[in-house]
């Protein structure tokens, strides 16, 4: 996928760029810009003299030498006095310029840190943010693969209001979804369409049931009628079922993309899919996508609920209540937010596969 949250050592990605969280002199800081430059050698320190003082909000770029990759990036991100020194402005700035010389420098592929979120101050949360704007913008106009590379859990924050709200959405379905196996009530039922009352008046019918004189024939009857031989079905051959199959996923794809009057790459490209890997779903109408992938398009198209099951249904998948992956897309669609960077920043902070492909 164009775009991933990684948890990994920045130093250690394999990527034609990485961006260093520099220092604005030509000396060797603290966490990232210690890290990059033990690892890259002598040589970095040397190649990042000759560049001399760098900007706040400016990038430049030398040779990665030691590192696995071609350039090392040097951004200066801003450091935090309160939002009122263009700090937001200025960090955007490092993003933006970053990308730019990745673009003029050839780069297919292209790993930062969470620039800003450390020794400088910035608030996690607006540091996120700030981060995943830009490479959206940025990605809807270019091809290039982005890694944002954290190295542990506790340097990625989600907004505290939005990670409780979804938290709560996961538990409250749980809940109900417990409730509707207790009470014997349809699963095909929209969980928050469901509310005590009925599930009350589910289990008084139950009991009724139970205690009726007529339950015991009732059951006695069902059971004869389970043993009872059924009628012969008439043979059907082979060619008449194939003739029945529906549209295949890439099929219903295709057509989903004329009717909504929407461009190929305005869609892979809010899917955060490959544009090879939507090349070959397109020109191959048997060709079986993952699950991620097939969600990925269904937030880029904007698709309800029901149509969402009916599109990934299409390559074999469905949304249950049993998975926390499944929730998590149900609760961003049943917000009208289609996102997919957003959706991604949540699903890596919940643990789960991200999507795109």
């Amino acid at each position: 996928m164009p775009f991933e949250i990684v948890r990994n050592d920045l130093t250690n990605m394999q990527v034609d760029a990485i961006v260093n969280a520099a220092n604005s002199r030509p000396i060797i800081g603290f966490g990232t810009d210690s890290g990059v430059h033990k690892k890259a050698g002598r040589q970095l320190l040397i190649a990042r003299r000759k560049i001399g003082k760098i900007a706040f909000g400016d990038a430049a770029v030398t040779p990665a030498f030691n590192l696995d990759a071609k350039y090392v990036i040097h951004a200066v991100s801003p450091i935090w006095q309160g939002g009122k020194k263009n700090e937001t402005e200025l960090l955007e700035s490092c993003y933006t310029k970053s990308l730019q010389l990745a673009l003029e420098y050839g780069c297919e592929s292209i790993a930062f840190p969470l620039l800003a979120a450390g020794n400088h101050g910035f608030p996690k949360e607006l540091a996120l943010q700030i981060a995943i704007n830009t490479f959206s913008k940025f990605l809807m106009k270019h091809e290039m693969q982005i890694y944002l590379v954290v190295f542990n859990r506790s340097a990625f924050v989600l907004s505290s209001k939005l990670f409780h709200s979804v938290q709560s959405f996961i538990d409250d379905t749980y809940i109900q979804e417990k409730y509707l196996e207790e009470y014997n009530i349809p699963t095909g039922q929209k969980a928050p369409d469901i509310d005590l009352y009925q599930l009350e008046e589910a289990r008084n019918r139950r009991r009724m049931a139970e205690l009726s004189p007529n339950y015991q024939s009732c059951q006695l009857f069902s059971e004869e009628m389970e043993r009872a031989p059924l009628a012969p079905a008439s043979p059907r051959r082979l060619e008449d079922l194939m003739k029945e199959m529906e549209e295949t996923f890439s099929e219903s794809l295709i057509h989903l993309i004329d009717q909504k009057g929407l461009k190929d790459p305005d869609v892979y490209k809010k899917a955060n899919i490959d544009r090879k890997l939507f090349s070959k779903i397109k020109n191959n109408k048997n060709y079986k996508p993952s699950k991620a992938t097939c969600i990925a398009f269904a937030i880029a198209l904007e698709l309800n609920l029901d149509e969402t099951r009916d599109l990934i249904g299409k390559a074999g998948y469905a949304l249950t209540h049993s998975s926390k992956f499944d929730i998590i897309i149900e609760y961003f669609i049943l917000e009208g937010n289609y996102n997919s960077f957003e959706i991604n920043e949540v699903l890596f902070a919940f643990d789960q596969p991200m999507i795109g492909g």
